[in-house]
């Protein structure tokens, strides 16, 4: 297991070297808004990976597992509803988003709980 430094940093580095997916003509018309959608025309270039046109997503650009799924920060994303699910945390590795259900009570005392035992709260 490596440590959130190390996480930190080869997310960080990863992010850099990742290009943009542009989606094909975006940049030459405004109604075509920017959002990826795989070119399908029968002379496309960029379909046909010519070079001097925009990158297409593959198999190449995925992450390393040990990075994969984690929140910029480093850390495991562990959604919290219930003092249970609070109580299961791991605050070296994981870091705690509370549910958008909880009340606004229940929350101080979850906010609370968090901070005694040492968690890094996303939300």
């Amino acid at each position: 297991m490596t440590t959130i430094s190390e996480r930190k940093s080869l997310i960080k580095r990863l992010r850099k070297k990742k290009p943009v997916f542009r989606r094909q003509e975006s940049t030459r018309y405004k109604r075509v808004p920017t959002t990826w959608k795989a070119p399908k025309g029968r002379q496309s270039k960029q379909r046909l990976r010519k070079g001097g046109s925009p990158k297409c997503p593959g198999t190449g650009y995925g992450t390393p597992k040990e990075v994969r799924g984690l929140h910029p920060s480093g850390y495991e994303d562990i959604l919290v509803k219930n003092i249970s699910d609070l109580e299961r945390v791991e605050p070296k590795t994981q870091a705690v988003r509370f549910s958008a259900r909880l009340g606004k009570n229940k929350l101080k005392g979850f906010r609370e709980t968090a901070k005694k035992l040492g968690m890094k709260v996303l939300n």
